[in-house]
């Protein structure tokens, strides 16, 4: 069943001369439950792709549907409300509340929409990211992986319907970049989530279900990797 539909896509900023086609008519449709690695090499497009999936960024022409909801076509209040619903979003930067705990950083989409955290999926969800014994703990007392496991845990809190991951190992080691990856991939599975990440690392894209490469804002191959 497909959950997410890109259709000519495109981004260009700038005018003239100086005009730049980040992303040149890309389109495609992912199932729901697929983990998707994006590659491609640096400016390539594969973020841009990324943040208009996500409705961080509104694109040039073109519409992404989630769940058969046209997210273009909603106004700026309904689109964040939607998107702190239905996508969670993992960053590269941790973008953690340095005056929050763990426990507070992961439920603050909660807080943002108003509702009361389901204490027994939060505690399910620390003790799955291994951070049962952090969560009082502030951003500064945690390492970087930690630090990440806490945006996973942000990302998932809401149980949305698409979790998009920005170069999710980008400033980690190779074994916390492994641990990573293993912990999205358990979501993946265990909470049925389907992932769209971007990543530089070929070996770490090698670990999704399929691998779209993008280059000068283009899809130039669409592969399946597992079934």
């Amino acid at each position: 069943m497909e959950i997410l539909r890109v259709e000519n896509l495109s981004k260009i900023y700038g005018s003239g001369t100086t005009q730049v086609k980040a992303l040149n008519g890309v389109s495609f449709s992912v199932k729901r439950g697929e983990f998707v690695a994006i590659v491609g090499a640096s400016g390539s497009g594969k973020s841009t792709l990324l943040h208009m999936i996500g409705g961080v960024d509104r694109p040039t022409a073109g519409k992404v549907l989630i769940e058969d909801t046209d997210i273009y076509k909603l106004d700026k209040t309904n689109l964040a409300i939607f998107r702190r619903r239905q996508v969670g979003l993992i960053y590269q930067f941790y973008n953690l509340l340095p005056i929050l705990n763990v426990e507070e950083n992961i439920t603050l989409p909660l807080l943002l929409d108003g509702q009361k955290a389901d204490q027994k999926f939060l505690k399910e969800v620390l003790e799955t990211l291994n951070l049962a014994d952090r969560a009082g703990h502030l951003p500064n007392e945690l390492s970087g992986g930690e630090q990440q496991r806490v945006s996973i845990g942000r990302a998932l809190i809401n149980r949305p319907a698409l979790v998009l991951a920005d170069e999710p190992t980008g400033n980690l080691d190779s074994k916390n970049s492994q641990e990573i990856v293993d912990l999205l991939k358990l979501s993946n599975k265990r909470y049925h989530q389907t992932l769209l990440m971007v990543t530089h690392n070929h070996n770490i894209a090698l670990m999704a279900d399929r691998m779209i490469t993008i280059s000068d804002g283009r899809i130039v191959k669409d592969e399946v990797i597992r079934r």
